[in-house]
């Protein structure tokens, strides 16, 4: 096993758990459930229905304070988002966007998979006595039942929810208070996760290591204005 710090602070989504990958396919399959009512009978239809409502959930989330607010009702942003692309396509119909945006906030949910090493990793994690906190963004209500849907709760030391918390990455006191209750510097802790901006840029300004987790291996985004420590493709290269 290699050198190991003394605590990793884990993301949640997308990182021990697949939730939101890979977005353009799932609505791609999505919206051909509602070929019909969309009136978007041929690949063509249906692919500039998908732009029109990823290009105004981009734009929805594109702002900070806008972004903080509705990722605590995250299917209430995915309604604005989907009646706004309807009406960008031009067919507007809120009635309908709201079905959709709630058909594919059922789509995710129940696709929603684990890792195959996260458990493993985890625990191998714990057995080397490092400590071991779960960060994640969201709501309360949300996250808490993921965590007990895939028996993760045990398996940390502190588990802190944006909703339950008051404030979310990638603002610094989220860090800080993680480390704060497992006792331990920033510079003996790694943050772990999907998220190029909370994952490896905010946690790297307050010292801590920043692994960033590509299991698609995209690579660094082209906008990157810092380096993450590591990248792994696995969880479980963490522990070998």
């Amino acid at each position: 096993m290699p050198v190991l710090p003394r605590a990793i602070l884990f993301d949640l989504d997308d990182t021990l758990i697949r939730a939101y990958a890979q977005p353009d396919e799932a609505w791609t399959r999505l919206l051909q459930m509602f070929a019909d009512p969309l009136g978007a009978h041929d690949a063509a239809s249906i692919e500039g229905v998908r732009r029109a409502i990823m290009d105004e959930a981009r734009a929805f989330w594109s702002e900070a304070k806008t972004a903080a607010k509705w990722r605590l009702d995250i299917p209430g942003a995915r309604r604005l988002s989907v009646r706004r692309g309807l009406a960008r396509f031009g067919r507007p119909d809120d009635a309908l966007a709201d079905r959709i945006a709630d058909a594919f906030t059922e789509l995710r949910r129940q696709e929603y998979r684990l890792y195959p090493d996260a458990h493993a990793t985890v625990d191998a994690l714990r057995d080397a006595g490092v400590k071991l906190a779960l960060v994640t963004n969201g709501a309360g209500a949300t996250q808490r039942d993921k965590i007990k849907r895939f028996d993760l709760a045990h398996r940390f030391d502190h588990i802190q929810i944006e909703g339950e918390f008051g404030q979310g990455k990638p603002e610094p006191a989220v860090y800080r208070h993680a480390l704060e209750t497992l006792g331990v510097a920033a510079s003996d802790a790694w943050m772990v996760g999907d998220n190029y901006e909370w994952e490896v840029v905010a946690p790297q300004k307050l010292g801590l290591c920043g692994i960033w987790y590509d299991p698609l291996g995209m690579g660094i985004p082209a906008h990157a204005t810092a380096r993450p420590s590591r990248i792994i493709r696995r969880l479980g290269e963490l522990v070998e």
